[in-house]
């Protein structure tokens, strides 16, 4: 090597060493977490979430386990999700070469006839007597870039963050799928308990309608009391219907979560067995940093827009490149493979420095510098929307169980009252305005005890979700 170019590499190493040393790449927006509160309803007492519980062990009915067994297995939302980890996985294993050079092979063959009036041509014929000249090249070719701002290095977190959102986005769609199939069994089987209610009154509506007729006929009370006797039960009777409506329907929802044709559910039918726990843990809010894959999707998106960031401003700086050629090549075919005398190669490097691109890299960069920014404001908003959630299902969960108790008294007060009732207007001691009032009473409230049951488990589904479990 001449000492010329020694000298000239030499001040190129030197020169990049030090615009590596006097700019610096933009810093990382730090993750804060200061608008995480100490504890949720100031209960200090929760140290250990139920978050941390496997949905198998969570839920208690069998018959339940099963269909979220089924729902993980073959819900379609979550096979494109496990895809889209995948299709994560292989980006990745490609940015990892990232500092690798590229090597290609190049097998060429070229024909050139020049004009025979032309310089070329004339100098052909009276040198090589011939008018055409061939060549043939065989060589790999190898490009390599220096990585001196971390370009690379911001290509590789960008690729690495988002596979681990789709990591996290599965466990989104998990954790969902988990509290949807919880929810419709619930309401299924609330459903079929409201409408066991329905059926019961139908039953007692007759029986206090046969009643009525009975003394019409005797002359004992009017038509009116036929008709507002016979519209009372028909109340009831048009329960029926509308019920077993939403129970199908029910169905049909839980069979597409399971991944399954329209067709019944399997489910448990006492009500009762599914009362909620009476105590259910929230630990701390700063849990729900690595326990809800939400908040941890919203975390992975700011240091990816860190890591962008860092790569646009890379772009803005200069960029080292080097490139190597070497192989055999040869006028004639005869002669390609005449080793070393059809050997060659060469070596080539340069710095490249972006000075006017119709700003493009800069308005590259500034955008970069906004979506961090929104990466920022929307981490800040999943924190506020999980300890919201969280909060809210603990108050339903509490109230719920206030309101069960309150409901319970009722309905069985209106119980008692609708049999007295009945004894009294046998033995002509209360009119019928009061039979029909009592059992209109104890239907609505025994719907409405059975709806604050269901209100109570979708509130337990509510607290483990947003605590972040169901996806373990």
């Amino acid at each position: 090597m001449k000492p010329e170019h020694k000298y000239l590499i030499t001040i190129i190493f030197i020169l990049g060493l030090q615009i590596m040393q006097s700019c610096k790449i933009s810093k990382d927006l730090p993750i804060t977490s200061n608008i995480i509160p100490k504890n949720y309803l100031d209960r200090k007492d929760d140290t250990v979430s139920i978050a941390k519980i496997p949905w198998k062990i969570f839920f208690k009915d069998p018959i339940l386990n099963h269909l979220l067994q089924e729902g993980i297995a073959n819900n379609n939302d979550l096979a494109v999700a496990v895809k889209n980890i995948e299709t994560a996985a292989q980006v990745v294993s490609q940015v990892k070469l990232g500092n690798y050079p590229a090597i290609a092979l190049q097998i060429s063959a070229n024909l050139n006839r020049p004009s025979e009036n032309s310089l070329n041509g004339l100098t052909l014929n009276k040198f090589l007597q011939t008018s055409h000249i061939e060549d043939y090249t065989a060589a790999p070719v190898i490009s390599w870039e220096a990585d001196l701002w971390g370009k690379i290095k911001s290509q590789k977190a960008i690729a690495l963050a988002s596979y681990l959102q789709t990591e996290e986005a599965k466990k989104v769609i998990q954790t969902k799928i988990v509290s949807d199939i919880a929810h419709g069994y619930y309401n299924l089987i609330t459903l079929d308990a409201q409408l066991e209610v329905a059926k019961k009154n139908v039953l007692l509506s007759d029986s206090a309608l046969k009643i009525i007729v009975l003394q019409f006929q005797s002359g004992l009370t009017t038509s009116l009391a036929v008709q507002q006797a016979s519209a009372q039960k028909m109340v009831a009777v048009g329960l029926i219907p509308q019920f077993e409506k939403q129970i199908v329907i029910q169905e049909n929802g839980l069979n597409i979560l399971i991944g399954k044709n329209p067709g019944p559910v399997k489910r448990s039918r006492n009500l009762e067995d599914l009362k909620a726990p009476d105590s259910l843990d929230a630990g701390l809010p700063s849990e729900l940093l690595s326990r809800r894959p939400d908040v941890k999707l919203s975390e992975l998106a700011l240091s990816k827009a860190n890591a962008d960031v860092g790569f646009k401003k890379a772009n803005l700086y200069p960029s080292l490149k080097i490139s190597a050629q070497g192989g055999i090549n040869a006028f004639k075919v005869s002669n390609w493979f005449n080793i070393p005398a059809s050997l060659f190669g060469t070596v080539a490097g340069g710095i490249t420095q972006p000075i006017f691109q119709q700003r493009a890299l800069k308005t590259q960069y500034e955008i970069a510098n906004i979506n961090r920014q929104q990466a920022v404001i929307h981490f800040r908003q999943s924190i506020l929307v999980a300890v919201s959630e969280v909060t809210d299902a603990l108050i339903s969960l509490e109230k719920t169980k206030e309101q069960e108790k309150s409901a319970s008294q009722r309905t069985k007060t209106l119980q008692e009252a609708t049999q007295n009732s009945r004894l009294l207007f046998q033995n002509g001691m209360a009119n019928y305005l009061e039979v029909i009032t009592a059992q209109n009473n104890v239907l609505q409230t025994e719907i409405e005890l059975v709806s604050i049951k269901k209100l109570q488990l979708d509130a337990s589904v509510d607290l483990y979700r947003s605590l972040g479990g169901g996806w373990q």
